[in-house]
C-alpha cells in the first residue's frame, strides 16, 4: 500500500487492565482496610490512546496491536476495544500467561494512588505479533519501552524488540511515533536511543526528555526550564530523522520542528474543582497532537488540541472516561479556562 493511500492511526504495545479500588484509609502493614468501591479499566498506551482517538473522532479508522490472556481479563479488553469501534484482529490472545493488570488502590483521605502491576504477558509481546502488510494506518504510536520484557531485549539483528518493530513499520511507509515511561534515566537511554533513527515523532514529559538527551531541563526547584528543555529538544531533533518532538509538562507544552522552529503553548487553566483526577492524561494529550498531525494540522493547531484533550480527560477517575469529540474537548478547554480565570 502507498504511503499516500494509507490512513489512520495504529496503537500498538501495551494493554493491560486497571482493578480500581477505593479504600478507607492506606493500612499500616498486618492491619486492614475498607474497600469503598471497586471498578476495572483498560489501560496502558495501546488501550488508552487508541480509545481517546475514537472518541475524539469515530469516522478515523483505529486499528491496535497488542497481547492479552485467554481470561477473563483478556476478553474484557478485546471486547470493550471492538465495542468503541476499534479493529481489534491483531490484539492476540494466549493461553500460557494471564492479562497483565495493575491493581490502583486509591485513598479516600487523601486522593493518592498506590500501584501494584504484574506484566503477565506483557512480558511476552514480541515482533512477531506485529504484521504491518495487514495494516491501513498511516501512523503507529507505541509503547511502553521498559515494561516488556522480550520488547526491550535484544531481536534477531536489531538493538531491541522496539527497533525491529519500528523498522518494519517504516518498511510499510508508516510515520512512527513512540510513547515512553518515566522509568531509571539510564535503562531509558539504553532502550529508547537506538529507537530514534526510525521515528517520525515523539512526545515525551520533561523527565524522559532529560533522560534521552543527558541534558538537564529543570530548574533547582524541580520547575522545567523553557530554554533548557529547548536546547535539549534541538540536540535530538537534530541528530535523528524526526519531523517534531514535543515535550510536555502539566503548564505547557514546547514543540521543536526538524526545521528548527519551535512553538511554546501554555496548558489550558481548569478550575481544580472540575479535577477528578490527572490519570491518562498523558495518553489523552498524545491523542489529541497525534490526530491533529494525522489530520495535517499545524503545530501550533495540533498543540491546542493535546492541551483541550488532556484538560477533557481530567474529569474523570479513570483513563479514558471523558474524552469527547474534537469539537467538544476544544469548547470545554476553552470554557474552563474561562472559568478558572
Amino acid at each position: 500500500m502507498l504511503a499516500s493511500e494509507r490512513r489512520g492511526i495504529i496503537s500498538a504495545g501495551t494493554w493491560t487492565l486497571d482493578r480500581v479500588k477505593l479504600v478507607d484509609s492506606w493500612p499500616q502493614e498486618e492491619h486492614l482496610a475498607h474497600i469503598l468501591a471497586t471498578d476495572r479499566q483498560g489501560g496502558g498506551s495501546g488501550h488508552n490512546l487508541a480509545v481517546d482517538i475514537t472518541r475524539l473522532d469515530s469516522s478515523l479508522p483505529v486499528q491496535t496491536i497488542g497481547l492479552v490472556g485467554m481470561d477473563a481479563d483478556g476478553d474484557f479488553l478485546k471486547s470493550r476495544a471492538a465495542e468503541s469501534g476499534i479493529n481489534v484482529s491483531q490484539l492476540h490472545q494466549i493461553d500460557c500467561e494471564r492479562t497483565s493488570y495493575t491493581d490502583v488502590i486509591s485513598d479516600s483521605r487523601t486522593g493518592k494512588r498506590t500501584f501494584f502491576h504484574y506484566r503477565g504477558t506483557s512480558d511476552l509481546l514480541s515482533p512477531d505479533h506485529f504484521d504491518f502488510e495487514l495494516c491501513s494506518g498511516r501512523l503507529l504510536h507505541l509503547g511502553l519501552l521498559g515494561l516488556h520484557k522480550t520488547m526491550d531485549a535484544k531481536w534477531k539483528q536489531f538493538q531491541n524488540g522496539w527497533v525491529a518493530v519500528l523498522a518494519a513499520a517504516r518498511a510499510q511507509g508508516i510515520r512512527t511515533n513512540l510513547e515512553l515511561v518515566s522509568i531509571d534515566s539510564e535503562k531509558i537511554r539504553d532502550i529508547a536511543l537506538p529507537c530514534i533513527p526510525y521515528l517520525d515523532s515523539v512526545i515525551i514529559n520533561e523527565y524522559e526528555l532529560g533522560a534521552l538527551s543527558g541534558k538537564s531541563v529543570c530548574r533547582k526547584n524541580g520547575q522545567i526550564d523553557t530554554e533548557l528543555s529547548i536546547e535539549a529538544a534541538k540536540s535530538l531533533v537534530s541528530h535523528s530523522s524526526m519531523s517534531f518532538l514535543v515535550v510536555h509538562c502539566p503548564q505547557a507544552a514546547i514543540a521543536v520542528t526538524a526545521s528548527g522552529d519551535v512553538f511554546v503553548k501554555k496548558s489550558f487553566d481548569v478550575n481544580p474543582s472540575w479535577i477528578i483526577s490527572t490519570v491518562g492524561a498523558g495518553d489523552a494529550f498524545a491523542a489529541g497532537m497525534l490526530y491533529g498531525q494525522h489530520e495535517n494540522w499545524s503545530i501550533d493547531a495540533s498543540l491546542e488540541l493535546a492541551h483541550a484533550t488532556a484538560a477533557a480527560s481530567l474529569r474523570a477517575a479513570n483513563t479514558v472516561g471523558s474524552v469527547e469529540s474534537v469539537k467538544a474537548c476544544l469548547a470545554f478547554a476553552q470554557r474552563a479556562s474561562i472559568e478558572a480565570r
